[in-house]
């Protein structure tokens, strides 16, 4: 019975396109990946990649692929690219990042649409990405860490919490709304089995509260994307109109995007005949409002004797710092995103912000591996050097110490295919292993694709 409301519904919402709609429901969903521009170009990233095809339409850097576990390729490991479903690249480019833009995901985890923003961002302004479940937000700052942002904030906030904090502070503000998740039944059957009307009504009240919250994070002339990964109207369309009654400031705009098929004259729905597996996107714009008036952060250098264990330390690891805004918290270093852009954060549950260089262990630094991530192996001093399709490279990504053909003493950043993807210790002509047990992958032989 429920199947049956599920099907009638969608007869409903698709009318002339409803039997084009059944002939994708029992075809295998669609996989994507996300070149991370921030680490390569598409140019040198995909012919490394056999698996991957032809161009996605909703970024100009997705690409679809063919294999399966690709959370296990070196590359991957490395934060060369971002396993995605394509429809869901949509919003970011619906929302139009700009280098220098101040851009909050309020609804981040695990951080494919973030990671999309700061891409588009090229290592200006700043990201702040927000996640309310808290063992979600730590896999959002995961993410976060493997494709080396440097400019981001990583929260664990209610969305009215922070958004009522940061009022008007944001150019653009990204709600991909948790939702019933119609457009990813391809993807997983048994969800299917779980929906009803009543979770999907549910939702949409869930989403409306979402979205008022982050009407108030939105600077004036600001924009504001909202997207789900449902085909649900009362989720969709219902959401906005609601909102659009509720919010007379706002106004819905032309996404500027071709893909997909209009609904509103100006929000978009994709579905599983446009090459994705189903999303809706809708774009509006902020006139009038209140400008950000909250205090901004304050900067301080940490204490002589820190900052010259720590310029020690830098001296020994790279050839040159590029840390303009080093601070220390609980024996953690930090080099904090651009300070002139960074709210006051007092007081505001903040996993993150910037990149952790290091702890303050007992007569020592330990450099995290934050630090890897963040730079290219050519800032660093030592280098050990792989290759994505070596042996050699899965032992180290399965945490094993590696012996050295080549003299090397001290840490060394191990990078695969001119890109870093980690930290080791060189004696006596072993690498010893400091990849971080939680991303290894147990056995070297599972990491063939």
């Amino acid at each position: 019975m429920k199947m049956n409301d599920y099907f009638d519904r969608m007869k409903t919402v698709l009318g002339d396109n409803y039997d084009r709609f059944l002939d994708t429901v029992d075809k295998p969903p669609y996989k994507a990946i996300r070149v991370n521009t921030l680490k390569m170009s598409a140019e040198e990233l995909i012919p490394l990649l056999p698996f991957a095809g032809d161009k996605v339409p909703f970024c100009n850097d997705g690409y679809y692929v063919t294999a399966d576990k690709l959370g296990k390729h070196p590359l991957h490991h490395a934060g060369a690219f971002y396993v995605q479903e394509p429809s869901a690249m949509s919003a970011v480019t619906a929302l139009g990042v700009e280098p220098g833009d101040k851009v909050l995901d309020l609804c981040a985890a695990p951080g494919g649409k973030s990671t999309q923003i700061a891409c588009a961002l090229a290592g200006t302004g700043l990201l702040w990405a927000n996640e309310i479940v808290r063992p979600r937000a730590h896999i959002l700052l995961s993410n976060i860490e493997r494709m080396g942002i440097k400019n981001a904030v990583v929260s664990n906030m209610t969305p009215d919490d922070l958004c009522n904090r940061l009022e008007g502070f944001f150019d653009k503000v990204l709600v991909d709304a948790p939702c019933s998740g119609e457009g990813m039944f391809r993807k997983d059957k048994e969800a299917i089995y779980e929906w009803s009307v009543e979770h999907s009504m549910a939702c949409a009240e869930r989403q409306k509260a979402i979205l008022n919250s982050a009407a108030a994070a939105v600077r004036p002339e600001g924009i504001l994307v909202y997207s789900t990964c449902t085909f649900a109207v009362d989720e969709n369309e219902g959401v906005i109109t609601s909102f659009l009654k509720e919010h007379p400031e706002f106004e819905l705009i032309d996404t500027g995007c071709k893909f997909g098929e209009p609904t509103m004259e100006y929000a978009k729905r994709i579905y599983p005949f446009n090459g994705g597996e189903g999303h809706f996107v809708a774009k509006l714009k902020k006139h009038g409002g209140k400008p950000y008036r909250g205090a901004m952060y304050t900067y301080f250098e940490p204490e002589k004797e820190e900052r010259d264990a720590i310029n020690r330390f830098i001296t020994d690891i790279l050839r040159n710092s590029a840390f303009r805004h080093i601070h220390v918290i609980d024996e953690r270093i930090l080099n904090l995103p651009d300070t002139e852009l960074l709210p006051d954060m007092d007081g505001m549950n903040i996993l993150r912000a910037g990149v952790k260089l290091g702890d303050f262990k007992k007569n020592r630094i330990e450099p995290h591996h934050n630090l890897a991530t963040s730079l290219t192996p050519y800032e660093f001093k030592r280098r050990l050097v792989l290759n994505c399709d070596d042996e050699l490279t899965a032992r180290y990504i399965s945490g094993e110490e590696l012996e050295l053909d080549f003299w090397i003493e001290g840490w060394a950043v191990a990078m695969v295919n001119g890109i870093t993807l980690g930290l080791g210790k060189a004696v006596n002509g072993r690498f010893k292993n400091k990849y971080p047990k939680g991303l290894r992958t147990l056995a070297w032989k599972d990491l063939q694709i």
